[in-house]
């Protein structure tokens, strides 16, 4: 699926209207595609009649209003009843404007839901609050003797607010049209009181839910929480993100007439590409097995991994390269790991390593046996449970240095670069690193937060720099090459347990091996480890999910794979 950032966006519309499709024409389609939906949510599924049905639309001052307000004309003749209430004032765009004239004014309920600046101070002073309103009684005229002209604007504050907590709670449906995909830093105080009115309407978010950095991921604090987000063209980079995706609940891509034409002339200019995983984006992978075929069909995976205290995570490796079709396997590592990797993956070769005496790999002793493997191998993997001693550090810039093929850095692999970042400098082959954010933030020597905040960008920047292939794990991991960027949707919170992520690895490894390429390898890894656990996951549960588990449901994710594929080419 495609995928592209709110400028990107801006630059699409611009093209479009260079190619004979307005601006005014993709907001009329727009408003058509949300009408639509609002209308089939009321029919289909709350089995309402038009006339029954009370649609309100808080409608923002830009082209996410404008939107609002040509979905409301064509509801209003269907039947609906339409409440609009302004937010932050009336439309400041020529687009919003022109959609709002065309509204008849006398069958539509127009509120205001902002604040003559007259009232700021009173309203302040007074500390009125959305969810606490008591609107002054009708009988309350007999107090209008003495009454101070502070008592009538705070009346009519409370009024006002009293008739837009009294149409959200009356309505069906609710359509947040306030902040479009331009949002960034925090919602204000009196948006944040709409947004929390307490109300069993349907929640629909036109483009993104209002509060949401449409770029990255993150969220304001009183953001809107949609049912449904209705979003435009394509889907936006920070709808796959956490926290934000959580907010959006269903997310539909509605097509508004962008041209065919448009996303090409973006990207030949020069533009990064983003994509959403989905099945036929592994279109060649596994590849294809003939009736012929041999190991050497399939590549060889080295595994260089484990210590003496971390058996497990080479083992995982293994077992992960195993499981998804290398034709061969061989882990390097110290004495003890291999008398439990070999218990758990007898299919895998084994070369013994040389340890200290607290069990991690020594470096000079294992440079010719390592280099001598690495002679025969499709791939490498480095780093899980290595360790990070002087002699690891040693070990990891000799294998980046050294190798010919991929080599695929993980955990302990990633810690050793953050010690020693001329080892990247230095690569004489394609390099793919595998960082969980604790991991990421280290190599850019920030706090985590940071990297959460900003996982796009910190996996983009990386890559240019280093010239490298980042797979920034997590809810919707982001894998990013030079030039492309794609984000995963498959996994679940079940894989969170330590051991995931080497098994991730070696199934990266094994992808790269068989031919898959650096980046299409990645991402071929990482969407079948998420699918892996979605299967073990439907199986186990979440909560006793455990990374063995993940391997265990690689056949069954494979079959889904292969069974998916088949009814796309009917």
């Amino acid at each position: 699926m495609q995928i592209v950032t709110p400028k990107q966006m801006g630059k699409l519309e611009d093209i479009s209207e260079k190619l004979g499709v307005s601006k005014r024409q993709l907001m009329e389609n727009a408003g058509r595609k949300l009408a639509e939906l609002i209308d089939g949510y009321c029919r289909n599924e709350a089995k309402l009649r038009p006339e029954d049905s009370s649609v309100v639309f808080l409608a923002g001052t830009g082209n996410n209003g404008g939107d609002c307000y040509a979905a409301a004309d064509i509801l209003l003749y269907k039947g609906y009843r339409i409440t609009v209430i302004h937010i932050g004032g009336l439309p400041k765009t020529l687009l919003a404007q022109e959609m709002l004239s065309i509204l008849p004014r006398d069958r539509i309920t127009f509120i205001e839901g902002f604040r003559s600046g007259n009232v700021e101070a009173a309203i302040e002073a007074a500390e009125l609050d959305y969810m606490t309103i008591q609107p002054r009684s009708a009988d309350a005229a007999d107090e209008e003797h003495g009454r101070n002209p502070l008592d009538d604007l705070l009346h009519a504050e409370k009024k006002r607010m009293g008739l837009i907590k009294g149409a959200v709670v009356g309505a069906q449906v609710l359509v947040d049209g306030v902040f479009g995909t331009g949002f960034h830093g925090e919602l204000d105080k009196d948006t944040m009181g709409i947004f929390g009115i307490g109300s069993g309407a349907y929640r629909i978010a036109v483009d993104i839910p209002s509060g949401g950095n449409s770029s990255e991921g993150t969220v304001s604090a009183g953001i809107f929480k949609a049912d449904e987000t209705l979003t435009f063209g394509y889907l936006k980079t920070g709808m796959s993100q956490f926290p934000l995706k959580k907010y959006c609940g269903r997310i539909t891509v509605a097509d508004i007439g962008i041209p065919k034409g448009a996303l090409k002339q973006l990207f030949d200019g020069g533009e990064r590409e983003y994509h959403r995983i989905e099945r036929n984006f592994l279109a060649a992978y596994p590849p294809k097995r003939e009736r012929d075929s041999h190991k050497g069909d399939f590549g060889t995976v080295l595994v260089i991994a484990g210590s003496s205290s971390m058996r497990g995570a080479a083992a995982f490796a293994t077992l992960g390269a195993l499981r998804s079709g290398a034709g061969l396997v061989r882990l390097a590592t110290v004495e003890k790991c291999i008398d439990t990797a070999s218990i758990h993956a007898p299919e895998a070769t084994f070369i013994e390593l040389d340890s200290d005496d607290y069990g991690y790999m020594l470096y000079d002793s294992s440079r010719e046996p390592l280099a001598a493997a690495m002679e025969k191998a499709d791939a490498v993997v480095i780093g899980c449970g290595m360790g990070v001693t002087p002699d690891t550090i040693e070990l990891t810039k000799f294998v980046t240095e050294t190798a010919k093929c991929p080599v695929i850095i993980d955990a302990d692999g990633i810690n050793c670069i953050a010690k020693d970042i001329d080892i990247l400098m230095k690569k004489n082959s394609d390099i793919i690193i595998t960082p969980h954010m604790g991991e990421m933030a280290r190599l850019l020597r920030c706090d985590v937060k940071m990297i959460a905040d900003n996982r796009l960008i910190a996996a983009e920047k990386y890559a240019e720099q280093y010239g490298i292939t980042v797979v920034l794990k997590g809810a919707g991991t982001v894998i990013a090459s030079g030039r492309s960027t794609a984000v995963n949707h498959t996994g679940n919170a079940g894989m969170s347990v330590g051991g995931s992520g080497d098994v991730l690895a070696g199934m990266i490894g094994a992808a790269v091996a068989q031919g898959c390429g650096i980046f299409d390898g990645a991402c071929a890894g990482v969407y079948m480890h998420g699918l892996a656990g979605d299967t073990a996951a439907r199986k186990l549960g979440m909560e006793a999910m455990l990374p063995r588990d993940i391997i265990s449901a690689l056949p069954e994710a494979f079959r889904l794979l292969k069974e998916k594929k088949q009814n796309m080419t009917v």
